[in-house]
């Protein structure tokens, strides 16, 4: 288990890449050609094309003493339906980065990222068999980035688990795939992110598996001093199966929703596995949400409840 000073190395780390500041940017809104993600905001760059913005954005409207929840729970239903046309919405970007100054909004996105990226990140890298704090590191970094799962599958098959590699061993592998599988992405803004991978090896060929600090990561220094106080480029790469599943009209479809109807029956829960996202999935996802006292029960299948179900 991380001690308290190393998970917030871990975090500050992803906070270089993401924001290219080792205490993150919670006013940011960012919008890269040609990302997939699209418009992406806060300290860990949440996306709107996944659909995790709407749900940062719900979690902010919802809490008390929220200064801009008025203004924001009007863009709620646009945020959920997934609509690209507010990657240039200047009202919306403008509340975003007013909000990033709001206490409340700070504390909401420290709560969210811990739900939806750190804590199914921890969880990934236990059952994988992963004890050291930069092999932990790694893995968070894949969850927040996007793509972590199918990565983790690729290393996997081609190279084989954490106990016949070792973790350095497995670790290394994994960073060499995400690497080749980055630098010859079809979206050529994304090739560039290989410099997260780069960094890691730096770290690794400097034998820092515990992240003694300081530090330094992309020419910024990391020490306790700077985790105390209170820029690259970050396309994300997420995949448009990597959605937010939930029931609407008309109902979603397709082999991501598949795959979660599969992984609920895997755990237990009565559902047929047609693709179709209705009734009987949103019941047997409000189920599997209420056995796991971690997740909020809402029926969105985000990264938090995908990570329950090993998706």
């Amino acid at each position: 288990m991380l001690s308290d000073l190393q998970r917030r190395t871990a975090e500050a780390i992803v906070n270089v890449f993401e924001t290219g500041s080792a205490v993150g940017d919670y006013a940011r809104v960012t919008l890269l050609p040609r990302d997939p993600g699209h418009l992406t905001y806060g300290r860990s760059q949440t996306t709107l094309a996944s659909g995790n913005l709407h749900l940062l954005v719900k979690a902010y409207c919802e809490a008390a003493g929220a200064r801009l929840a008025d203004e924001l729970s009007r863009y709620l239903r646009r945020l959920a339906d997934l609509d690209l046309s507010l990657d240039t919405d200047p009202k919306l970007r403008g509340l975003l980065q007013l909000a990033g100054d709001d206490p409340v909004m700070r504390q909401v996105q420290d709560a969210f990222f811990d739900r939806v990226y750190w804590a199914p990140a921890v969880r990934q890298a236990e059952r994988l068999g992963l004890r050291t704090p930069l092999g932990t590191t790694v893995v968070y970094d894949g969850v927040v980035h996007g793509s972590f799962a199918a990565m983790r599958d690729r290393t996997l098959e081609r190279h084989g688990d954490v106990a016949s590699l070792g973790e350095a061993d497995w670790i290394a592998r994994y960073v060499e795939e995400r690497r080749a599988w980055l630098s010859g992405h079809p979206i050529p803004i994304l090739r560039r992110t290989v410099y997260r991978m780069d960094a890691f090896r730096e770290l690794m060929d400097e034998k820092r598996w515990d992240l003694e600090l300081p530090l330094v990561v992309r020419g910024v220094r990391i020490d306790e001093a700077t985790l105390a106080g209170d820029a690259p480029l970050r396309p994300s790469a997420e995949s448009p199966k990597q959605r937010t599943l939930r029931l609407r009209k008309p109902p979603m479809r397709g082999p991501d929703v598949r795959a979660l109807q599969r992984a609920l029956a895997e755990h237990g829960f009565a559902v047929e596995a047609d693709g179709i996202f209705g009734r009987e999935t949103d019941a047997a996802l409000r189920a599997l949400q209420k056995s796991h006292k971690e997740l909020v029960v809402d029926g969105i299948a985000g990264p938090a409840t995908k990570a329950a179900l090993g998706l």
